[in-house]
């Protein structure tokens, strides 16, 4: 099945791919691979999850705030391909978790972006992955998450 229409099985409208807040491009093609810059956990609304996983927020917030950045991924790939159904799949996500220093479930936030991009694209979704605690993140985000994905 084509991962536009796992997006509409599933009910899934994407929010306007946000714009980079920076010195740099929010996805850029090389050979037959898209990068997509971080993207922090916006919602539909542009509200930001802000917080610490293991302090302000629990690992339930924290894996809505990781899908939400899969759906912003998922929003700069249409927006760089014009269609996911260009998109192969998903070769790795990284991703970044604002966690306090006992919090040990980064890989059960992550989960959270890794579940979504798998729905959309099925077998082709099935990625490699670094979890990472970081200290902060840009404008106090929960969860950052980068790609690499396949043309």
């Amino acid at each position: 099945m084509s991962a536009e229409k796992n997006l509409s099985n599933l009910n899934i409208n994407l929010p306007k791919a946000p714009d980079p807040v920076g010195s740099y491009v929010a996805s850029k093609i090389v050979g037959n691979l898209i990068y997509i810059s971080g993207q922090v956990s916006f919602n539909s609304k542009g509200e930001l999850t802000k917080g610490k996983i293991g302090k302000e927020l629990s690992l339930e917030q924290g894996q809505d705030a990781a899908k939400l950045c899969a759906l912003n991924i998922l929003a700069q790939l249409k927006k760089k391909c014009g269609n996911l159904d260009k998109v192969k799949g998903c070769i790795k996500l990284t991703g970044y978790v604002n966690s306090t220093d006992s919090f040990i479930d980064q890989p059960k936030v992550l989960n959270g972006a890794s579940d979504l991009i798998s729905k959309i694209f099925g077998d082709g979704g099935k990625h490699t992955r670094a979890a990472i605690s970081v200290s902060s993140l840009p404008l106090g985000a929960a969860v950052e998450v980068d790609g690499i994905f396949e043309l």
